[in-house]
């Protein structure tokens, strides 16, 4: 088994033996509530040494239906940095699986009522996990124009929770280790 981990600073403090019933319990709900269990029950697939569960299930908080004034969020804002966290204190032993590939996949084949956002969502983790694990490969099957981080940016700005736009431009510039690489004469005009 995994050498224990730390807790990922950016997500609420979950007991490791969290199951999937963490999620199951609210049904179709996907709101403020389901979005804090996603965050734990990713926390406990963290401290387990289920690295792409973690990632999986925190891409579950992040899709969820919520409109911004939810005191989950005040607590907890959008999963971005707990994101660029795991990738980066992600040991090699453990199964990461592809992320840029989940991201680029689930961007492209988006579908459901919020599929908009949520596709803008996608391509902002796809960002970060470019960034963050150079080392990951696209996937060379499925050819697409990703877009640039100002395109993503933008898109947050105006479809996103009050915020999300600037708490993803943050972490994006802490993953590039540069902030002004990601984004050129774009963090000039929004700064």
């Amino acid at each position: 088994m995994h050498r224990s981990r730390p807790s990922c600073p950016h997500l609420p403090a979950a007991d490791k033996r969290l199951d999937r019933r963490e999620l199951s319990r609210h049904g179709d709900r996907r709101d403020g509530a389901f979005y804090l269990s996603a965050l734990r029950y990713a926390q406990a697939q963290w401290l387990r040494g289920f690295s792409a569960r973690s990632i999986l299930v925190l891409t579950r908080g992040l899709y969820a239906m919520l409109r911004g004034d939810e005191a989950e969020l005040r607590d907890w804002p959008s999963p971005y940095a707990a994101l660029h966290w795991i990738l980066h204190h992600h040991c090699d032993s453990a199964f990461l699986g592809n992320p840029r590939i989940s991201f680029q996949h689930q961007a492209i084949r988006m579908r459901g009522e919020r599929a908009g956002v949520n596709r803008w969502r996608a391509w902002a983790c796809w960002h970060i996990v470019r960034a963050a694990r150079s080392d990951l490969p696209g996937d060379p099957r499925d050819p697409v124009v990703e877009p640039e981080a100002d395109a993503v940016y933008a898109a947050l700005a105006a479809y996103g929770l009050p915020g999300e736009a600037g708490r993803w431009r943050e972490t994006l510039a802490r993953a590039c280790g540069d902030p002004g690489s990601a984004f050129g004469a774009l963090e000039v005009a929004v700064a």
